[in-house]
């Protein structure tokens, strides 16, 4: 259905795409049409027969159906995932969402690149705030491996961030089968900032004393991974490593968008304020997976993300120490086929 359906989407504005894409899914999965989007390959949480059960993948103490996961981003408030489960996932992650609601950045804010295989963003994590989050996790159906992202909102000083954080940990916990906590969008002012390392061990030492507390209160121990930039030099990967292990934290997901247009050479969206995705992160994207993995040498996961176009693509990561992948602007360029080839490509490696 994708390649028929895909230009008459890409005639439209790219965020009026998005939410329209989302709910002709939505439509499909109420009306079990869901057969119309799953391909050979598929190992969905509840079908794991015949040869698939070599799908299944060990990460952060969870255990995965398949190493393929949608990225936060593409369902901001936890409103699509029954919907998204359909499409044979090993594990969803949602969000970012933030304390309180916020309207994000002005439109237009989400740019199309397609030669590229690309996408800019500046969306400023528009969300509806973490008490509607909650409200549609424990509506929906899904029984998976559920990863929430939480971040700051806009408004809150940098100097008060760690308690946005701690109160969307807090929230989240119950129904999060782990929880990531973003400090890598280029889109919220100074963000970025929290990846230096005496404010990251700063932070990730007040998340990981509340989760030990969490724990204990609910009896079920919920991981928590960091999401770092692609844009960090060697020695500030380093850097995150030390604190990742000095805090042991449960797992990094590497990586969020580049600021780094350069790639883009004289194209017209060149100059456009956001994080480009895509292939043209894929390169730094590797890099630093692979600069991790060698510096953790399997003490914490990993999971791969930026720049999974083709099943190749996710095969490579898992080679570079990537425990599994995760995918958002690929799906946007090839459609749901690019996850059952994904699987397929990474039981390969098996």
């Amino acid at each position: 259905m994708y390649p028929i359906i895909k230009p008459l989407l890409f005639q439209l504005d790219p965020e009026t795409t998005h939410h329209l894409s989302l709910k002709c899914l939505r439509f499909l999965h109420r009306y079990h049409c869901g057969f119309l989007l799953k391909g050979k390959h598929n190992c969905a949480n509840n079908n794991q027969s015949g040869n698939n059960n070599r799908c299944t993948t060990t990460l952060m103490g969870l255990t995965l159906p398949n190493p393929i996961g949608l990225a936060a981003g593409l369902d901001k408030n936890g409103e699509y995932i029954d919907a998204l489960a359909m499409l044979g996932f090993g594990f969803i992650e949602v969000g970012t969402v933030t304390p309180l609601p916020q309207a994000g950045n002005p439109k237009p804010r989400l740019f199309r690149l397609p030669a590229q295989r690309a996408i800019i963003n500046r969306m400023g994590f528009n969300n509806y705030g973490i008490d509607t989050m909650i409200n549609n996790l424990a509506n929906s159906q899904y029984r998976g491996i559920l990863g929430i992202n939480i971040g700051k909102n806009a408004a809150t000083p940098m100097e008060k961030a760690v308690d946005d954080y701690l109160i969307c940990l807090e929230k989240a916990y119950p129904y999060a089968s782990y929880i990531t906590v973003n400090i890598s969008s280029p889109n919220t002012h100074n963000l970025r900032s929290l990846q230096n390392a005496s404010e990251l061990d700063r932070l990730l030492n007040h998340l990981k004393n509340r989760q030990a507390q969490l724990a204990t209160q609910h009896n079920r121990y919920v991981p928590i991974a960091i999401k770092i930039a692609p844009d960090l030099n060697e020695e500030q990967i380093a850097a995150i490593a030390d604190v990742a292990l000095n805090t042991q934290i449960d797992g990094i997901i590497a990586t969020n968008t580049t600021i780094d247009k350069t790639v883009l050479g004289e194209h017209k969206l060149a100059q456009e304020v956001g994080g480009l995705s895509g292939l043209p992160v894929q390169i730094q994207s590797n890099h630093i997976l692979r600069q991790l993995s060698t510096l953790l040498d399997s003490q914490i996961p990993l999971i791969g993300v930026g720049g999974i176009t083709s099943s190749a693509d996710a095969a490579e990561k898992i080679r570079l120490g990537a425990t599994a992948v995760q995918l958002y602007s690929g799906l946007i360029f090839r459609g749901p086929q690019l996850i059952n080839e994904c699987i397929h490509a990474c039981n390969q490696l098996k």
